[in-house]
């Protein structure tokens, strides 16, 4: 849905009709947001600012010069936010323009950020005086979304860390598990250094008024902590992922020992068996019913020697 906000009488006033901006002055055009929207809707902002809009694929590009471009009217901004899944996160590129104190944004997809900004302009007018103060509060708007996630994340994290204190699911899926919250963290983590990339460049532009300044300056040190945050994740959960592989592979190693060692135990008796399962004379043939009982006899002897041989060398 496509909507712009405008100042009139000490008022933030809405409509969802572009074509009612050409009786507004765009000094008074606070915020347009652009959603999902059409090829003429763009045209039509882009006739009223008299500049050029962000395309999809100029958006998703990743160099420093696309992310973000100042000119002498007017300021480009590029980024992704990160959309929670059921199963993984997704990126999605939004495009912010700053002609003079006006603001435009394009999406393709809702967003809470933009949603709760939206009340709060229409609620606190005098907060958002200009697209500055709007782009400001959007940013602080996601941050604290992303907080979130990192905490629902390390809520993640602290369950799989009782998994493997437990012992128990040590399993292929659980390591997918891991993994999974391994590709979110990262995923979490790049999405945050991109907004840390661009309100730093904000930051040194000379057109940034000096309250917006200072609120993107607290925004910029909470994501220094979001990002630390984050890495101490990644760290914990490449520790889990270890931990889990090495009970893993214990419990291989138990499985094998016991093969290795019922193997070694019937050793003796199956040479014993096989030379005497020989198509020759041998001694002690010949002597009817006790033949039968001497090898099941020398059988165990040997059984028990190994067993005697491996528990003072403590190999059981």
């Amino acid at each position: 849905m496509t909507r712009f906000f405008y100042i009139q009488d000490g008022k933030v006033l809405t409509s969802e009709e572009l074509s009612e901006l050409v009786s507004v002055p765009l000094e008074s055009v606070l915020w347009i947001d652009l959603c999902q929207p059409q090829g003429e809707e763009k045209r039509q902002v882009e006739h009223f600012l008299d500049t050029s809009l962000s395309s999809r694929a100029q958006a998703e590009e990743i160099e420093s010069s696309s992310r973000y471009s100042e000119t002498e009217n007017s300021i480009s901004i590029n980024t992704n936010y990160l959309m929670p899944g059921p199963d993984d996160y997704t990126m999605e590129a939004v495009s912010f323009v700053l002609r003079n104190q006006t603001l435009v944004s394009i999406r393709n997809v809702n967003l809470r950020s933009f949603t709760d900004l939206q009340r709060k302009v229409q609620v606190y007018p005098r907060q958002y005086p200009t697209g500055y103060h709007v782009l400001a509060g959007i940013f602080e708007s996601r941050i604290d979304l992303d907080a979130d996630m990192i905490e629902i994340m390390a809520r993640e994290i602290d369950s799989c860390a009782k998994r493997v204190g437990d012992g128990h699911d040590m399993n292929q899926e659980f390591l997918l598990d891991i993994n999974q919250l391994q590709e979110n963290t990262m995923l979490v983590r790049e999405n945050i250094v991109d907004k840390q990339r661009v309100i730093s460049s904000i930051l040194k532009s000379d057109r940034c008024p000096d309250d917006v300044y200072n609120k993107l300056a607290v925004v910029n040190k909470d994501i220094a902590s979001l990002i630390n945050h984050t890495n101490f994740s990644y760290e914990r959960l490449d520790y889990l992922q270890n931990t889990v592989l090495g009970l893993i592979n214990l419990e291989q190693n138990k499985i094998m020992k016991i093969f290795t060692f019922v193997s070694l135990l019937l050793m003796p008796p199956t040479l014993i068996a096989s030379i005497y399962g020989m198509n020759v004379n041998l001694p002690q043939s010949g002597l009817g019913n006790l033949d039968f009982i001497i090898l099941i006899s020398l059988m165990v002897l040997t059984i028990v020697a190994v067993l005697v041989i491996f528990f003072k060398r403590r190999m059981l």
